[in-house]
């Protein structure tokens, strides 16, 4: 079979993002930020991103939809645990690894039924064949275990969109560009040969201390060569690419040095095969890049030029001293000579070649979507009514979320209206007015004051 790549192709993009998103939060000082997500989405909305692809609020992935990985013991402790009610749980808590790096926090079911369902409505779209490209940034939560939590992640969203992809496709690719190994989903799939798995990952007294070959400090790019010889051997028909933004130099866990474009050229190769393609979140701890990048690679996959002078956002305080898109990247020696790439390349390949030629399989009955079509295709009969999401992107998230943490320098402080901590705001309906002027301000139901965020410490 052989591959074309047209990189200039126009692709139907759909994308899924729920206004709550953001509001939910990991605990003081903890690194994972679903902040992150807010910003992204503002920032998209504000280079007119929003126009050029189907916007969605993704359905939540039921606990019956989770357990189609995840043990029933393990979600019905995830739909149970609360922060005033944790100390019922102990023994849970550390069967299933929640409490430190994984924290309780208000809300945690909701979350990961957000970023499941957007995932897996994702997936759904694709093998309906009415989008060639998904995107969920809230998914991408690639550590999750089938009885445990790890990582920061608590639900696997990828193992669900895949086997929500294996019911259409005998082959799928997964990708992982995160800096940290892609275990949990390597680890669901390790025993058959219809996903393959392709982490670029530091590995070495680094978390989660799985997925060798080593790949050293300073890394400043990813090398095509080696998917191409992948997609040559494997032919898949449907690819996941995990986007993790911790890669990214610069980053408040990471130890590499890529660029957003270097980043971004992954989405940019991989697209250019022609294939099915979800793109979904990841890490990412410096999280005004997180948003840099994110926007990026949506622009990257609808084939759209956006400016290097950002947009004025509502997180524009953030993006200082330069409110530039792009990085640069840091003077980190890449400690990976070429000599020492060559070598892992060669081994890589010796392993694609012990491996069978683009596996078959007989394929059985197709089961049922995962996403009602209803469901999936809400509000399909009223773009502008499908498009509200945009004013959702006006809610507030708890004040702790706004600091002048170390990770985000000294602009990351900002005014926010006060909310409680979990409380949701009404929906509104946006201006059907296509072509509104950016500086109209949508008006909410109810208004709050504003008030100054409180500062707060952040901690490793």
């Amino acid at each position: 079979m052989a591959y074309t790549t047209a990189g200039g192709t126009k692709k139907k993009v759909c994308y899924y993002y729920d206004g709550d998103i953001g509001n939910y939060y990991y605990g003081q000082g903890h690194p994972m930020k679903p902040h992150r997500i807010r910003m992204t989405h503002n920032l998209l909305l504000n280079y007119g991103l929003y126009r050029k692809m189907e916007i969605y609020r993704p359905h939540k992935a039921t606990a019956e939809e989770m357990t189609k990985y995840h043990s029933d013991d393990y979600i019905k402790f995830l739909r149970s645990i609360r922060p005033d009610n944790m100390s019922e749980f102990s023994k849970q808590m550390q069967r299933f690894n929640v409490g430190e790096d994984c924290p309780v926090f208000d809300g945690l079911f909701e979350f990961c039924q957000l970023s499941s369902g957007g995932s897996a409505a994702g997936s759904v779209k694709l093998n309906r064949q009415q989008t060639d490209i998904a995107v969920n940034w809230a998914g991408g939560l690639h550590h999750a275990k089938k009885s445990e939590a790890s990582g920061f992640c608590y639900v696997n969203d990828i193992v669900l969109a895949i086997l929500e992809l294996l019911k259409y496709h005998q082959r799928v690719l997964y990708i992982d560009i995160d800096i940290h190994h892609g275990d949990g989903v390597e680890e669901a799939f390790y025993t058959t040969d219809r996903v393959m798995t392709v982490s670029f990952h530091k590995y070495g007294e680094y978390f989660p201390g799985t997925g060798d070959l080593r790949v050293s400090d300073g890394l400043d790019r990813f090398e095509p060569i080696v998917m191409a010889k992948v997609m040559e051997m494997y032919q898949p028909s449907a690819i996941v690419l995990q986007c993790g933004a911790d890669s990214l130099s610069g980053d408040r866990l990471g130890c590499f040095n890529v660029t957003i474009r270097g980043h971004a050229k992954c989405v940019e190769y991989m697209k250019s095969f022609n294939l099915p393609l979800l793109m979904l979140g990841g890490g990412g701890y410096t999280i005004r890049n997180v948003a840099r990048c994110w926007t990026y690679e949506t622009a990257v996959a609808l084939d759209t030029e956006i400016p290097d002078e950002l947009p004025y956002n509502d997180y524009f305080e953030y993006f200082g001293p330069d409110f530039k898109l792009h990085i640069s990247p840091s003077n980190m020696t890449n400690q990976n000579t070429q000599e020492y790439m060559d070598k892992i390349k060669q081994r890589l390949f010796e392993n694609l070649r012990m491996l069978p030629h683009a596996p078959g399989v007989q394929m059985q009955a197709i089961p049922e979507d995962a996403v009602p079509e209803d469901t999936v295709d809400e509000d399909k009969e009223d773009p502008d009514k499908r498009l509200s999401i945009r004013a959702t992107d006006k809610r507030i998230a708890c004040d702790e979320e706004f600091s002048d943490s170390e990770d985000e320098g000294e602009g990351g402080r900002r005014n926010v209206a006060n909310n409680k901590k979990g409380a949701k705001r009404p929906r509104v309906e946006e201006d059907k007015k296509e072509g509104e002027d950016k500086k109209t301000e949508i008006k909410e139901e109810e208004k709050s004051k504003d008030i100054g965020a409180e500062k707060t410490d952040s901690k490793r």
